[in-house]
C-alpha cells in the first residue's frame, strides 16, 4: 500500500522543514526525489544524502521557483536526468511577521510571488509533462490559516495559502481528464527548525499546549503527501487534507 517505487517526485523548498519531511517520506516509499532549494545548497545536499541512504536516487537543483526561466531550466534538468515526472509538491514558501499598517506593496508582492506564483509556474510545467504521460500527482502545501485566517501580521501569507486552495480546486477540473490529480495539504503548527528559531523552545512548547494533539512533525505532513501521491488516492482530487492536530475543524 502507498508504494511509490519507480516514481519520480519533485518537492520544491525541500532542503529542510516540511519539504524535507515530504522528500524523505517519498524516498522511504521507493520514489526518486528531486530536492529543490533557493539558496541553502548545503542543506539540500544533506537532504539528498539522506534520501540516497534509503536506496533511491536524489537530484539537487538550486532554483528560485518564482522565476519563470529558472523553473524552465529546472524541469529541463529533471527530464534529462529521469525522463519523466510523476509527482510535484509545491512546498517552497516564505512568511513575514508584518502588520497590515506597516506592510508595503513590495512586502505583499514578495510573499505573493514566492508562495503563490511559484506554485502556478511549477504546476504548469509539471502538467505539460504529465499530460503526455496521462498520469500525475500535484500537491500544494497550504496552511490552516487558509481556512481560519492568520493571527497578527500575516495577512499576505494567509492570502497566499487561501489562494493555493483556490488554484487546487480550479486546476483539478482541468487536470482530471488528463489523468492528473491536484490536491492540497493544510498543515497546522509543525515543529520545524524555523518555528523553533522564530519562537524559541519555550514559545514552541506553549504553542503546542494549545493544540489538542500537540505540535505536528514534518513526517506527519509527509505521510499525508505519500497518500495523495499514491495510487490509492487516484479518485481524490480538488481536496484539501487537514493535518493540524485538531487546531481547526471545518
Amino acid at each position: 500500500m502507498f508504494d511509490l517505487t519507480g516514481k519520480t517526485a519533485l518537492v520544491t523548498g525541500s532542503s529542510r522543514g516540511i519539504g524535507k519531511g515530504i522528500a524523505l517520506a517519498f524516498a522511504r516509499q521507493g520514489a526518486d526525489v528531486v530536492v529543490n532549494c533557493a539558496g541553502n545548497i548545503a542543506a539540500a545536499e544533506q537532504t539528498a544524502d539522506e534520501i540516497r541512504a534509503l536506496g533511491v536516487k536524489a537530484l539537487v537543483i538550486k532554483a528560485d521557483v518564482s522565476e519563470p526561466d529558472m523553473v524552465k531550466e529546472m524541469f529541463a534538468k529533471i527530464m534529462a536526468e529521469f525522463g519523466k515526472l510523476d509527482i510535484l509538491v509545491n512546498c517552497a514558501g516564505t512568511s513575514q511577521d508584518k502588520d497590515i499598517f506597516d506592510m508595503t506593496k513590495e512586502d505583499w508582492d514578495r510573499i505573493i510571488k514566492t508562495n503563490l506564483t511559484s506554485g502556478m509556474l511549477c504546476s504548469k510545467a509539471a502538467m505539460e509533462i504529465m499530460r503526455e504521460q496521462k498520469h500525475g500527482r500535484i500537491i500544494f502545501i497550504s496552511s490552516v490559516v487558509a481556512e481560519r485566517g492568520a493571527l497578527f501580521g500575516h495577512v499576505h501569507y494567509a492570502a497566499t495559502k487561501a489562494g493555493q486552495i483556490g488554484i487546487v480546486k480550479s486546476m483539478a477540473r482541468t487536470a482530471a481528464p488528463l489523468g492528473i490529480t491536484v490536491n492540497a495539504i493544510a498543515p497546522g503548527l509543525i515543529r520545524t527548525e524555523l518555528l523553533v528559531q522564530t519562537h524559541g523552545v519555550e514559545g514552541v512548547e506553549e504553542l503546542g499546549a494549545s493544540i489538542p494533539l500537540g505540535l505536528g512533525r514534518p513526517e506527519d505532513v509527509g505521510a499525508a503527501a505519500v497518500y495523495l501521491a499514491s495510487d490509492e488516492a487516484k479518485y481524490v482530487t480538488g481536496a484539501t487534507l487537514d493535518v493540524n492536530g485538531g487546531a481547526n475543524f471545518r
